[in-house]
């Protein structure tokens, strides 16, 4: 039978009549109905609250569905009424050594919804008796129920110990449980300050053996605490990425690309070339079969895979003809496919790709449109054997008159005449022929650039600016920027033909304009035209810097960072999530033996985080002292160091010494030596306390 009936409002009299009728209610099945209608009730938004000592009173009967209903609606109103809460207490302990285990992880899973200080209070040693439960169904609702009190009082939680008991967890025998204490853990790490989560070989072996029998969240979550590992050993990243790999055919979307996430991370401490060429290529067919599944989950697969080309661009050199556009495809899926393809473009797959963006500039969705004459352009200047061709082809989108893709072939085209100059200047006179046609301020700037750039080759180059310079005063800055500048090279260029056009602009550009940007510039320009000509021409015909595609290159450190948040809303965004998320902590490459030297372009060295130096030590006995072990001026203590990241010229043995050995030394070079440092914050000289970090090496 439908529950629908119960969604209707109820009178509050008529639902105390039902739960306290006298009448047998064999198996308890009024009050279940009763209070089907008090909660369908409250979430439709209506006030049950003066139900309150009615529906407690149901706390008593030993049935779990009555017990479901009784806690949802004490979670629902114990925040705007705590002492509803304090009442049922009693029956928490009761309910929490039932013989039922069901029944057990029912009432320490509701305490912990309950935010209130004394239901808090008492759930301390049921939860840490829970926690060591014999039945596994208890001991997992347990683990989350420390995760959900940290939330509310964490310093209640390193106080009672909790942590450590969690930590224990993690070799439970049963696969359930060591899923949610990881999950556990790792939210704990994410917001605590001074708590990490640090993850040995030993341990980590161990949780990948327990993937096989987890859930597929349990898998994720397991996957997501393997970015705990920091590989010490030349080959432990090896032996760890392969055996996740098989993770990789797993038929939930979420397991594959946590999987990858980790795979590329472990990549970073790989030795080898050919192992990582390996990992590349077992990379491939999971990325591919994304492609495969609904257009949300594609998006998310082409918005990661977007990132992984740009550090690994080999893992999907030979699949480009997957990422062609589907007629049915949406909108924003073509538009992700499109950034792929022409990452992925070379000069062996040059041909279909500009075949397919010429097709694709055909079609009826201008965004897409717009996007793929951009493309064909783009194509143009990362790959100069097919310049010619794409030159041909946007001359072709020209002809058709339409109005946007003649303004976007334009502004591509101004980029294709600084990448190859006096190259395809013989189609200027093809453009001029579209004058009328634009009304977009980038292509009005673009074309007002070729005018200005080629006068001399122009015969009516003055005519025409003199036509844009009719509505000056109403364009926009980006367009007046532009007919300002053109018009200073049209006059160095012919003087005659801009003599008459150049007293008009300059005039207009300091005295009738707010942009200081615009004033400022024609300034400059007057001074120099009026006091040495021969300086305004090195100045304003000065050669052009080399324009590469390597400007729409994501910054290397940002694309780190970002590829240790594959699978999460910071790698659709292409955002950090400190960004957008308050109080994350950023996440870096832990420096180690096995690291790689990431060299970015900046000259030899390695980028290194300084928060990442290890602060767990000895504490002579083989085992790791945690918070409280050592006094706070011990020397093996060390402070923890801003967020921030140093590129230190210094071999990567010298900078792991540093950070294993010698952090003050450190810390004294980085200040001295460092041009790149974003934060000069003194440490060298700081003492750390005890309760600085608490860092759990498993």
């Amino acid at each position: 039978m439908s529950d629908a009936k119960f969604f209707q409002r109820g009178k509050i009299q008529e639902l105390r009549l039902e739960l306290n009728s006298d009448k047998k209610d064999r198996n308890h099945t009024r009050k279940k109905a009763t209070l089907k209608k008090i909660v369908a009730n409250m979430t439709m938004g209506n006030d049950m609250s003066s139900l309150y000592p009615d529906v407690i009173a149901c706390m008593a009967i030993p049935v779990l569905e009555v017990k479901k209903m009784v806690y949802l609606f004490l979670i629902n109103y114990a925040k705007s009424k705590p002492e509803m809460a304090l009442d049922a207490i009693n029956t928490f302990r009761r309910d929490v050594e039932d013989p039922n285990p069901l029944i057990r992880a029912l009432a320490i899973r509701t305490m912990g919804y309950i935010h209130v200080d004394k239901v808090t209070s008492c759930l301390i040693q049921p939860l840490r008796h829970c926690m060591r439960d014999q039945d596994p169904y208890v001991r997992k609702t347990a683990a989350v129920c420390v995760a959900k009190l940290f939330m509310q009082d964490r310093h209640l939680v390193e106080n009672a110990g909790f942590i450590d008991l969690l930590r224990d967890m993690l070799v439970d025998s049963n696969p359930s449980v060591v899923a949610n204490a990881v999950a556990a853990l790792t939210e704990i790490s994410e917001r605590s300050d001074h708590i990490q989560l640090k993850l040995n070989m030993s341990i980590a072996s161990k949780l990948v053996t327990a993937l096989n029998e987890c859930s597929e969240w349990g898998q994720t979550y397991i996957l997501e605490s393997l970015m705990f590992v920091v590989p010490q050993e030349p080959g432990d990243a090896e032996m760890l990425a392969e055996r996740i790999a098989p993770r990789l055919q797993h038929a939930n979307s979420a397991v594959v690309l946590t999987a990858v996430k980790v795979i590329v991370y472990l990549m970073n401490y790989m030795s080898k070339d050919e192992d990582i060429s390996n990992m590349c290529k077992k990379l491939s067919p999971p990325l591919v079969t994304l492609l495969s599944s609904g257009p949300e989950v594609q998006y998310v697969g082409l918005r990661n895979i977007l990132l992984v080309i740009q550090k690994h661009p080999e893992i999907l050199k030979n699949d480009i003809k997957i990422f062609f556009c589907k007629y049915n495809d949406p909108i924003y899926v073509k538009m992700a496919k499109l950034e792929i393809m022409f990452r992925l473009a070379s000069e062996h797959n040059v041909e279909q790709v500009l075949s397919e963006l010429k097709e694709y500039a055909t079609e009826v969705d201008v965004d897409f449109v717009r996007k793929a004459v951009r493309s064909i352009g783009r194509l143009a200047v990362k790959i100069e054997s097919t310049a010619q061709r794409c030159v041909e082809a946007l001359l072709e989108l020209i002809q058709t008159k339409v109005n946007y893709v003649v303004q976007e072939s334009i502004v591509v085209i101004k980029d294709i005449f600084r990448k190859y100059p006096n190259q395809y200047e013989s189609i200027i006179g093809v453009l001029c022929e579209n004058l009328d046609s634009l009304d977009e301020p980038e292509a009005k700037a673009a074309m007002i650039w070729i005018i200005g750039q080629y006068a001399d080759r122009i015969e009516n180059s003055d005519e025409l600016l003199d036509d844009f310079l009719y509505t000056f005063l109403e364009e926009t800055v980006e367009v007046q920027l532009a007919l300002l500048t053109a018009t200073v090279k049209l006059f160095i260029k012919r003087p005659t033909a801009g003599q008459d056009l150049v007293p008009k602009v300059l005039k207009w550009a300091t005295e009738e304009v707010d942009n200081p940007d615009l004033r400022d510039r024609g300034y400059i320009y007057w001074r120099l035209l009026s006091t040495d000509v021969a300086a305004a021409k090195a100045v304003v015909l000065s050669e052009k810097p080399h324009i590469s595609t390597e400007t729409d290159n994501m910054d290397p450190v940002l694309l780190e960072e970002l590829l240790l948040h594959i699978a999460s809303l910071s790698a659709i965004y292409h955002k950090a999530p400190t960004t957008f998320i308050p109080h994350c902590k950023p996440r870096f490459l832990i420096p180690s033996p096995a690291l790689r030297r990431q060299n970015y372009g900046y000259g030899r060295g390695t980028l290194v985080h300084q928060d990442s130096f290890s602060t767990v030590h000895s504490n002579g006995n083989g085992e790791h002292a945690h918070q409280g072990d050592e006094s706070p001026n011990s020397p093996t203590m060390r402070e923890p160091q801003h967020q921030r990241l140093s590129y230190h010229e210094q071999s990567f043995d010298q900078i792991a010494e540093a950070s294993i050995g010698n952090q003050e030394y450190y810390d004294q070079r980085i200040n001295t030596e460092n041009p790149y440092r974003t934060d000069t914050t003194g440490t060298a000289n700081s003492k750390s306390t005890a309760g600085d970090l608490m860092s759990f090496d498993l």
